[in-house]
């Protein structure tokens, strides 16, 4: 396995639309998904994408774990870490929550981020068996999140409200001021 280098906002790669990938099962898709794993980890994210590491590629891999929504949440909530290839998603309900996001590829860079909180997502595991599973709250935003940069898309082109993007140093003060002074800002701190 290998560390990838991640590509950063800017790189036009990160603004294209990927390619379908035809053979999930490929040798080169599975040492795409074994680098990608490895560079998430070193770099202690939840979430890639392959334009993240300047792969036109529509893969992603993903991980909602338990420390993150509790141990009263729903199975829907949490997901182990999950390679995903030629992933879609659509809502369940019309229900967006606002929560914050960071990304790999905008380092040091927050933002509260509308997001669906029910979604049902689908593709296509390495071993090429189909996969449909239903996904709330941080799972479903961690996924849409990923999705979003197989289209093209970076957290801040879904921002509905700039005035809730923060550097990371000042996030904690930042939140504390943004759910009491902002209007209409009911953020997820979870998220």
């Amino acid at each position: 396995m290998t560390l990838l280098k991640i590509a950063r906002m800017g790189q036009p790669v990160l603004l294209k639309s990927a390619a379908v990938i035809a053979d999930p099962t490929s040798k080169q898709v599975e040492e795409l998904l074994d680098d990608m794993v490895e560079t998430m980890e070193d770099a202690v994210g939840v979430g890639l994408a392959a334009p993240q590491v300047y792969e036109g590629k529509r893969a992603i891999i993903f991980k909602s774990p338990r420390e993150r929504g509790g141990e009263d949440g729903a199975d829907t909530d949490f997901s182990p870490l999950t390679a995903l290839i030629n992933p879609e998603f659509e809502p369940v309900t019309d229900e967006l929550t606002l929560g914050w996001e960071g990304c790999l590829s905008i380092p040091g860079i927050t933002g509260a981020v509308p997001r669906y909180s029910h979604i049902v997502y689908r593709g296509y595991l390495p071993n090429g068996q189909a996969v449909e599973r239903e996904a709330t709250n941080f799972h479903a935003r961690v996924v849409q999140h990923e999705i979003d940069h197989l289209d093209g898309v970076l957290f801040p082109m879904r921002m509905t409200d700039l005035s809730l993007l923060s550097f990371n140093e000042e996030l904690k003060a930042f939140m504390d001021y943004a759910t009491v002074h902002v209007a209409g800002s009911s953020v997820d701190k979870e998220g």
